[in-house]
């Protein structure tokens, strides 16, 4: 990443711009949620997502939580000053934030603005989270409900998960990653494991997601696996989130 480009971000000369993207019942086809994400202008003039940006291994930790927080901040500023909405809203969170004490003095007041209660906020922790202590984890997990917002684990199944560290956390979805969706129509082990999973979430009344779906014959795989809900571009790409008029 370029120096230039991150000072802008955090300065706020390159401002971040939120996104929506649909989360779909893929039994009636109708919208079950929506996910918030963070857009900035690149030097070319296109959006470019910020996970790109926090996954730089030249950038510092104390930098990857200023970044993250300010992202973080700018999706509940910008819900602050949106129309009321009767769907999840799920809310990426790296798991270095949940270590840092400005996230917690900023996560009521973030809460408070909001005109809908907190249950609907769903905060997804990355699949990054399996390399974090156990107890700790399970504490911080705890510490978030007693805000009472939901808790997702995101990215299941991509690089090398902790199926122990996702079952401490006992999150209230799972979020299953693409590389498990990615033609799972023609890979029968993916389509296992999608199905797994489903009957996992379901014994647990947990939430299930299947994330990247992108063709028609992916999201038949996702449905004859019995996943219940999916995201992906086959429902359409991000668009900005409207806010209201003053």
């Amino acid at each position: 990443m370029q120096a230039s480009i991150l000072h802008s971000i955090l300065s706020g000369e390159r401002p971040a711009i939120t996104y929506t993207q649909s989360i779909i019942d893929l039994k009636s086809g109708e919208l079950a949620a929506m996910e918030l994400l963070t857009r900035f202008e690149g030097e070319d003039g296109k959006m470019c997502a910020v996970g790109s940006l926090l996954e730089d291994v030249t950038l510092a930790p104390s930098m990857r939580v200023e970044l993250d927080l300010l992202c973080v901040g700018a999706v509940f500023e910008a819900l602050a000053n949106t129309p009321v909405t009767d769907h999840l809203l799920f809310i990426n969170l790296h798991p270095m934030t949940l270590d840092a004490p400005g996230f917690w003095q900023k996560l009521r007041p973030w809460l408070w603005n909001l005109s809908i209660p907190p249950h609907r906020i769903v905060l997804e922790i990355t699949e990054a989270f399996a390399g974090h202590d156990l107890d700790k984890l399970e504490s911080l997990a705890k510490r978030l409900r007693s805000y009472e917002v939901r808790l997702a684990v995101d990215d299941l199944g991509s690089g090398v998960a902790s199926l122990t560290h996702m079952a401490r956390l006992a999150p209230d979805f799972i979020k299953v990653d693409r590389s498990l969706v990615y033609q799972a129509h023609r890979r029968p082990y993916q389509a296992a494991l999608l199905n797994a999973l489903a009957v996992f979430a379901d014994r647990m009344g947990v939430g299930y997601i299947a994330e990247g779906i992108e063709t028609a014959e992916e999201l038949q795989a996702v449905i004859d696996a019995d996943v219940p809900w999916g995201q992906g571009y086959i429902f359409g790409e991000p668009v900005p989130l409207h806010l209201k008029a003053d």
